[in-house]
């Protein structure tokens, strides 16, 4: 993609930034219209009801490591010097800022992702949450908690097994790579049928998992044209958080990247979707306990995923789509400790995991949509 006309008229950084922007876009568009949210996906799993979340998130997660795999197939990318292969990562870190990343986005009935999407169309709960979460994961890259982040990062890392490439580690062919991808896409489309899970938001997961490799792509691309070196990377929301806070933060003339426009293209792509369907509504908390429930969720997100190198999204789906061994030792144990908070903190139950559709996001028209077979999915 020839990127030497954008180069010259906005430099590399103003390039990346806007890559970043339309990334987010696309990203935060069609993750308002499908509801993506691990933390739904995982609580819907734990408790045995196998239906459109889990859907929805396959659909997600299959899309974006099928068509990354296919891209590097066909030579459209190579995603060797992306920081999740390049540099050594820690499994130390992978394993337990993920289990702590798990039980925050239980806790605050979201993840990183759905916070920013949900803060887009006027949910205050999902706002604060998401600054507290952001303020958190810049103590943790730069501030008070840098020791500890440091510390348990450094337990054990991938330098002590050899590399962070999963695919070279076991030795498994881009074929075989390409044909695992396949099924978990023909996993969601099968259970997005069963569940009447709606073509729609069906589409849209499959437009949410297609933003992952878009992003690669454009930054790749950008790589290979660039006078300076521009980083290869793709979606994430736990350093771009911290980035973009900093940069409202600091003075004027900070550098922006792609990190920067990432995040307020989710923010206006979900909300120009929410516009679009009259999704709009202002919401706060319900009492004093969901405040310190949310925020303590926020917090322990903040922590973990900075420790873990990745959220959701960035570890889950982003890092997992190039096979990073610790994107999957992430996921993991997202999914465990995500499952085992449910458990204990709401006891397995529907009632007890989610407020009334009123309190939980869901607007007249979304709940109109899921009665004629396009559900809503309710994370906060």
């Amino acid at each position: 993609m020839d990127m030497i006309w954008l180069l010259d008229a906005v430099g590399e950084n103003g390039t990346t930034l806007l890559i970043g922007l339309v990334s987010g876009l696309v990203f935060g568009a069609f993750a308002q219209q499908s509801r993506f949210c691990l933390r739904a996906a995982a609580v819907e799993f734990s408790r045995g009801s196998i239906g459109p979340r889990l859907s929805i998130w396959l659909l997600v997660f299959g899309t974006a490591v099928l068509a990354t795999q296919m891209m590097i197939a066909a030579g459209l990318a190579d995603l060797n010097e992306a920081r999740q292969l390049a540099s050594p990562q820690s499994l130390s870190g992978a394993a337990i800022g993920g289990l702590l990343f798990g039980t925050g986005m239980v806790l605050a009935r979201g993840c990183a992702s759905r916070l920013l999407v949900l803060s887009a169309t006027g949910n205050l709960r999902a706002l604060l949450s998401g600054l507290v979460f952001a303020v958190v994961a810049q103590a943790s890259l730069h501030g008070f908690l840098q020791p500890a982040r440091e510390g348990l990062a450094g337990l054990f890392t991938t330098a002590q097994t050899g590399g962070n490439d999963l695919m070279a580690f076991t030795g498994i062919s881009q074929a075989t790579a390409i044909g695992f991808s396949a099924l978990w896409v023909l996993a969601g489309l099968v259970l997005a049928v069963r569940s009447h899970t709606g073509i729609w938001r069906s589409a849209a997961a499959i437009g949410v998992g297609g933003a992952v490799p878009l992003a690669w792509f454009l930054t790749f691309s950008a790589s290979q044209q660039a006078f300076t070196p521009v980083q290869v990377e793709s979606i994430t929301f736990t350093g771009p958080s911290a980035d973009t806070l900093m940069l409202f933060l600091s003075r004027a003339g900070s550098v922006a990247d792609f990190d920067v426009g990432l995040v307020p293209g989710v923010f206006l792509g979900a909300f120009l979707a929410a516009l679009a369907t009259r999704e709009l509504q202002l919401q706060g908390f319900h009492d004093g306990h969901s405040m310190r429930r949310y925020l303590l969720g926020a917090t322990l997100m903040g922590f973990g995923g900075m420790l873990a190198g990745g959220c959701a999204v960035g570890a889950g789906v982003t890092g997992a789509s190039v096979f990073a061994l610790t994107a999957w030792v992430t996921l993991g144990a997202i999914w465990l400790s995500a499952a085992i908070t449910d458990r204990l903190v709401d006891g397995g139950t529907d009632h007890a995991a989610a407020p009334r559709p009123e309190i939980a996001g869901e607007s007249h028209s979304s709940r109109s949509s899921a009665r004629s077979g396009n559900h809503a999915f309710p994370s906060l």
